[in-house]
């Protein structure tokens, strides 16, 4: 039996904003963009992984949900706690500086991790904790 990730979820609060970003700047493909009932279903992924979609999707996707909650999930999103991304990249310091140059928000640049990886990290336009490695070189 195989199994294999096929979908991951990203808040975002502005699909727009956040199609630019993903996009634009990362250069991932939009793989769907489509409405349905006042929803918005829009997938990213990179070229290098076609079996593998990032689903932007606002903070709280249930239309029936009370409105508590959508702002209790607002809240958190704009305060980056709802999830973080790690990308792999086999140049984590030019990817830092094609993101840093398009506005991205650094939130650390690249260094060496005692657990073997040098990465770096940002804030998407919607708050989210993007980090990007790559295995150390020896």
């Amino acid at each position: 039996m195989e199994i294999k990730l096929a979908q991951t979820f990203i808040a975002v609060d502005d699909h727009d904003k956040a199609l630019t970003f993903y996009r634009d700047v990362l250069g991932l493909e939009v793989r769907n963009d489509v409405g349905f009932e006042g929803m918005r279903w829009v997938t990213v992924g990179s070229p290098a992984q076609p079996d593998v979609e990032i689903v932007l999707e606002p903070p709280l996707a249930d239309p029936n949900a009370p409105a508590a909650d959508r702002q209790a999930m607002a809240e958190l999103l704009a305060k980056g706690l709802l999830r973080g991304v790690i990308f792999s990249t086999d140049d984590v310091d030019a990817t830092f500086e094609r993101i840093r140059a398009a506005g991205g928000e650094v939130l650390q640049e690249p260094i060496d991790q005692a657990y073997g990886v040098r990465d770096c990290a940002f804030r998407d336009p919607a708050g989210n904790m993007l980090r990007f490695n790559q295995p150390r070189r020896s």
